[in-house]
């Protein structure tokens, strides 16, 4: 035979080998990056061909479902989003034109009925039409309506706001489920297809309702922060609730003026005194003397520090904890009264997500365990069959029981004679702390306001943290705090 052939035909033999070999790589291997590459369109282009399954909330309401678009044997589905903004964040989308975001994303493999392979191949060589499975929420439907009516309402009153968003986040502290999660302004899912609306949404000066701000933004918690840092003291054996500093306003914390609210002066007070009354000097002085150490330990401890163990996209989570002023977290030379305070400086600015704060009340309702927060109660196959249920799961010890009673009774008297004395639960007793972080010049007023709380303060049932954003002179306790105890009256009542 001629050699010059012999060679060429070795030539393609190789050639077809490796192009077999990459092709079973790309295929057996890699096939879960390959498909969860957000820039691969063909899992979606082939997913148009499955009755994708449907997302309901726990109390049975339709918010995603899969209509079939054209005749014929095969019919092309497309998503349909029967609430529409109502969960638009949370829920996400799913269309071939655009990808996936939020729980359409992080629940897409059971949606789109990816239970192996073997099994879809099989089914595909049978005709037989492939089915996704059903997904259950943890989130309540009317808590969720209860939540962004109060949140609208609590933006729009704020007439001459700066901002014009905000956040609440409710979870059952026993388990992580998150019973409410809506972020303000929002969007309607089945608009997006549309190119000029998805621009709109997208355009600078939109107020960005394509974030979801309960877990992708980021805000100074002002004096919520005290909480954690109060965690801190008791915690570690440097402080108890009796421990007595000085109130007096101005002090010098980290080389600079600090001053309580308005300027209130308090005489030598004990912890519990200092956080009903949130003095501001007080807890500036006990984060300087646990230390940048300690402090961060516990915010480590809180979930601080690294996206949020929630089962969702991680591009739509932010971490939390102090940032530079090159938007990256610093675990040390911050000001750490500041911080423990939840303000901060040009070496670290202590900023948090909404979600991020309903899991530091979550963890003091709970005796001091943060459990995983989840979305997910179930999920079920085509023919009803239950394939995963939520199995509650410990994400953190943060603290001892001790510590978390101790925190609880200090809560408790903040909401009966301390800043939220005038909010209440259907009578029923809670505990909770107000927040209201300055946003830039104080001489401006425009002040980010917070509030978080569980109810009741005996055997808890909901934990809440709610926000509003860039609020001309707000409060905590008259802004954030009726939004969050209207969720909370919504899911006790239940």
């Amino acid at each position: 035979m001629n050699a010059p052939i012999v060679r060429l035909y070795g030539l393609m033999l190789l050639l077809f080998a490796a192009l077999v070999g990459f092709t079973s790589y790309w295929a057996v291997f890699d096939s879960t990056n390959l498909k969860d590459n957000i820039q691969n369109r063909r899992p979606l282009i082939a997913e148009q061909t499955v009755k994708r399954g449907t997302i309901k909330t726990a109390d049975g309401v339709t918010v995603a479902e899969s209509h079939p678009v054209g005749g014929g044997k095969h019919p092309v589905y497309v998503r349909h989003y029967p609430q529409g903004s109502l969960f638009g964040n949370p829920v996400g989308y799913s269309f071939i034109e655009l990808g996936q975001t939020g729980i359409e994303r992080s629940e897409n493999a059971v949606l789109a009925g990816e239970r192996n392979e073997f099994t879809s191949i099989i089914d595909q060589i049978r005709g037989v039409p492939q089915e996704g499975d059903n997904v259950t929420l943890t989130i309540d439907s009317q808590a969720q309506q209860i939540a962004t009516q109060a949140l609208q309402s609590a933006i729009s009153s704020t007439a001459g706001a700066s901002g014009s968003g905000g956040a609440v986040v409710a979870l059952d502290p026993s388990t992580g489920a998150v019973k409410a999660m809506v972020s303000v302004p929002g969007y309607d899912p089945n608009s997006v297809t549309d190119a000029r609306v998805f621009k709109q949404l997208n355009r600078p000066g939109s107020g960005a309702p394509i974030v979801n701000r309960a877990t992708q933004s980021v805000y100074p918690p002002g004096s919520t922060m005290k909480v954690v840092t109060a965690t801190a003291a008791l915690d570690s054996g440097k402080f108890t609730p009796s421990s007595v500093l000085s109130g007096h306003s101005p002090q010098t914390i980290g080389g600079v003026p600090l001053s309580n609210a308005g300027g209130e002066q308090f005489g030598d007070i004990d912890m519990t005194t200092a956080l009903t009354h949130s003095v501001n000097t007080y807890f500036a002085q006990v984060g300087e003397q646990i230390g940048t150490s300690t402090l961060v330990s516990y915010m480590k401890r809180f979930g601080f520090y690294s996206d949020p163990q929630l089962d969702y996209p991680g591009l739509q989570m932010a971490p939390s904890g102090p940032y530079n002023s090159s938007g990256h977290l610093v675990s040390s030379g911050f000001d750490v009264g500041r911080v423990a305070i939840g303000q901060g400086g040009a070496e670290g600015q202590d900023l948090t997500t909404p979600l991020q704060m309903a899991e530091v009340a979550a963890t003091v309702a709970n005796g001091g365990k943060l459990m995983r927060p989840t979305f997910v109660q179930e999920v079920t196959d085509p023919d009803g069959r239950v394939t995963r249920k939520l199995a509650p799961k410990v994400q953190s010890t943060v603290m001892s029981p001790q510590t978390a009673t101790q925190l609880t009774d200090m809560m408790t008297h903040v909401t009966q004679e301390g800043t939220a004395a005038g909010l209440t639960v259907n009578g029923v007793t809670f505990a909770g702390k107000t927040g209201t972080a300055e946003i830039g010049d104080p001489a401006q007023g425009v002040n980010q306001p917070w509030f978080i709380a569980f109810a009741p303060a005996v055997n808890p049932q909901v934990a809440v943290a709610a926000t509003i954003e860039r609020c001309q002179g707000c409060f905590g306790a008259e802004v954030a705090g009726p939004v969050a105890t209207q969720v909370m009256e919504s899911l006790l009542n239940r």
